[in-house]
């Protein structure tokens, strides 16, 4: 799917309240030619985490053994991992970010959630504290969300699915520290 099929599909689905992202989410890039489709998938993406005090964990990444590994994103500069995106899906750039991953630990919650209009809608959203970036979802059924990132400033918006962890247990045994 392109990008403009995918922002069809987005707008057509139904708002999501802030409270309903609470918990934990699996995430996967949906390729629509944006410069960091399969990027997060090569570095061990997992999805992201949602607290009951409307904070997130925007960037959870496999810590190894069934930990999951908060990045802040305050670490990534945004617009040479756009410009250099093509790295980012290389067996280099997984294992460079192996071995810096947990020297880019994130510190607690690094985005906020809350309901942003977009295009007339009302409907939850994630916006980064450090970073010019707000994710926008929209619910595709019960169990999963249509995500879409949006960089001020870029107008090619990344596009990605979450589902909903039923039992956070069988995913992983905690977060790294």
């Amino acid at each position: 799917m392109d990008q403009q099929a995918a922002l069809e599909r987005f707008r057509q689905l139904p708002p999501v309240q802030p409270r309903e992202l609470i918990g934990l989410w699996r995430g996967r890039g949906l390729p629509t030619g944006h410069p960091l489709d399969g990027v997060l998938e090569n570095l061990g993406w997992f999805g992201k985490r949602f607290t009951p005090d409307m904070k997130a964990d925007a960037l959870l990444f496999d810590g190894g053994e069934r930990r999951l590994l908060a990045i802040d994103p305050a670490w990534v500069p945004l617009r040479m991992a756009l410009r250099f995106s093509s790295f980012g899906r290389t067996q280099a750039a997984r294992n460079l970010f192996s071995y810096i991953g947990r020297r880019l630990r994130a510190q607690g919650p690094v985005a906020t959630v809350k309901t942003v209009t977009y295009e007339g809608v009302s409907s939850a959203a994630m916006v980064y504290d450090s970073k010019p970036i707000t994710d926008h979802f929209r619910r595709i059924d019960e169990t999963r969300i249509l995500g879409m990132m949006v960089i001020e400033g870029d107008a090619r918006p990344y596009f990605f699915e979450l589902e909903q962890v039923v039992d956070p247990a069988a995913a992983t045994a905690g977060t790294a520290s």
